[in-house]
């Protein structure tokens, strides 16, 4: 469905794919894949991520080169309203997934396990994880130390690539009193463990949120898949971000987030000029529409 009815002769033009930016070896692909993120940890080439839970979102970050693209709980906050991750659905979750999936030819889609739909046994993540496969996944992401360890074995021997999340785990706010730096004092060795145990058991990148620098620093050193770090300082192999925060889409955004565009404005001053335009008779003008 489209917002106007236009011919052939008036239709806009799709817009221009853009080439991934050049000079970044293993990443200069047109499809990215696993194999590639992990030569770019291998020779020092940063892995750039962002979220997307939408076609519309998502085919300009992969139009812009994005390496991989997280389908985040976090649709929870951004999309559907809600304070927290925890009512995002498995139905929810699916739904983005694909529509996502359908948006972005080149970069990874990583898709987010929703609470509730794998911590009871590793069957259940299974079940859960092949739904978002099927969606057009091409990993999905959960949250947990070693205890998720069986976990990320069974989905991994089952084809199912797996990133997992250390840190500030959002699903697990109420136990951690909220958002606060995780990982610091006798806490970084427990996050160490944690770290080494789910690369152990199979996963191929672990996302650090909200971690000490020099804690993200050393591991990134010491593990041999890959680090995504939010909140976790700049020598991780890559950074991710909630793509509202990057682009300065709310009147607030975390401490670690840099607002590359204050696009929430830009959106609210087209939005008022359109309401100005309709009310004052300019629009539509007569270049809006046909007579005849």
């Amino acid at each position: 469905m489209t917002g106007y009815l236009a011919d052939d002769s008036t239709a806009s033009a799709p817009l221009p794919s853009v080439s991934p930016q050049p000079g970044r070896g293993p990443l200069d692909k047109k499809r990215i894949r696993i194999q590639h993120l992990q030569a770019a940890k291998e020779q020092g080439v940063r892995i750039s991520m962002l979220t997307a839970y939408d076609a519309l979102t998502a085919s300009i970050f992969d139009r812009a080169g994005i390496d991989m693209i997280l389908v985040g709980d976090s649709l929870g906050n951004v999309v559907l309203g809600y304070s927290s991750t925890l009512p995002v659905t498995l139905d929810d979750m699916e739904r983005a997934t694909a529509a996502v999936a359908r948006a972005a030819s080149r970069a990874l889609i990583v898709a987010d396990l929703p609470f509730g739909t794998y911590e009871a046994s590793p069957e259940q993540a299974f079940a859960s994880a092949a739904r978002l496969m099927k969606a057009g996944a091409h990993a999905v992401k959960l949250e947990g130390g070693a205890a998720r360890a069986e976990t990320v074995a069974l989905l991994a021997g089952g084809g199912i690539p797996v990133v997992a999340h250390l840190g500030y785990t959002p699903q697990s706010e109420n136990s951690l009193g909220g958002p606060r730096m995780q990982g610091r004092g006798e806490g970084a060795k427990k996050l160490m463990e944690d770290a080494r145990a789910l690369e152990a058991a199979g996963a191929f990148a672990v996302v650090f949120e909200m971690v000490p620098e020099p804690v993200a620093t050393q591991l990134t050193k010491e593990l041999s898949i890959i680090t995504i770090g939010i909140g976790a300082g700049p020598y991780t192999d890559g950074q991710v971000l909630v793509w509202s925060d990057m682009a300065g889409m709310t009147s607030w955004s975390p401490s670690f987030a840099r607002r590359f565009a204050e696009l929430g404005r830009e959106l609210e001053s087209a939005a008022s000029s359109y309401i100005s335009a309709v009310r004052s008779g300019e629009f539509p003008g007569s270049d809006n529409y046909r007579s005849e």
